[in-house]
């Protein structure tokens, strides 16, 4: 153990801290329309960084960030993830799914997965492999779900935009990128500036009396 540093602000700084922070991840939005230009690769390492700053059960750590830039790649997880596509909005998807899904104009094709200059995908790690077998992680899917939530928000702090995707099934991806049998896809987050002509839906989020409850 060793002493925890923190600096205790103000409660007037606290409070215009949350406020900026508030302003900023309101604007935060969902892309499916992204610019091609280049991102420096060191962005992408420091919003991983971030994102691999998350808690995670005993501290496990349970996730690989996969970053995907190869052109040829993206096209082979594009190819395969719109054929699992299809198969959801034509097949499988009950309809009050697909009702849900309607005022955000999402269908079967997926121009982000080669459109970004980058794919980041999230692998969440079942356990891990150790000398004599394995070894059990804790909450990994949770400790995964708040990791990727940590990334976002840093893509979205420094100026990046991205979209969480989760196409399904989603066991392409682990043989495309050709992971271990241990790590098992959780998200796919194409990563770039938005497109000059990005559109989103206009869409509200639930007032804060809506998702809070105080006790």
């Amino acid at each position: 153990m060793r002493p925890l540093d923190f600096v205790r602000m103000s409660p007037a700084a606290m409070a215009a801290t949350a406020e900026e922070l508030a302003r900023q991840m309101r604007a935060r939005r969902s892309v499916r329309h992204f610019s091609g230009d280049p991102v420096p690769a060191a962005l992408i390492r420091r919003a991983i960084e971030i994102g691999s700053s998350a808690p995670s059960g005993a501290h496990r750590q349970p996730w690989t960030f996969v970053v995907v830039e190869d052109l040829n790649v993206r096209r082979r997880i594009r190819a395969a993830a719109e054929e699992e596509e299809r198969a959801f909005y034509d097949e499988r998807a009950p309809e009050e799914w697909l009702e849900a899904l309607a005022p955000l104009g999402t269908d079967a094709v997926k121009h982000h997965l080669t459109d970004a200059p980058y794919l980041v995908v999230l692998f969440r790690h079942r356990y891990t492999p150790t000398p004599t077998g394995r070894s059990k992680n804790y909450y990994s899917t949770e400790s995964c779900g708040i990791a990727a939530g940590f990334f976002i928000a840093a893509l979205h702090q420094i100026g990046l935009a991205t979209l969480p995707h989760t196409p399904s099934p989603m066991g392409f991806l682990a043989e495309i990128l050709g992971r271990p049998e241990h790590e098992q896809a959780y998200l796919v987050l194409p990563v770039g500036y938005p497109a000059a002509d990005a559109e989103v839906p206009d869409i509200t989020r639930k007032p804060l009396d809506e998702v809070m409850v105080w006790v």
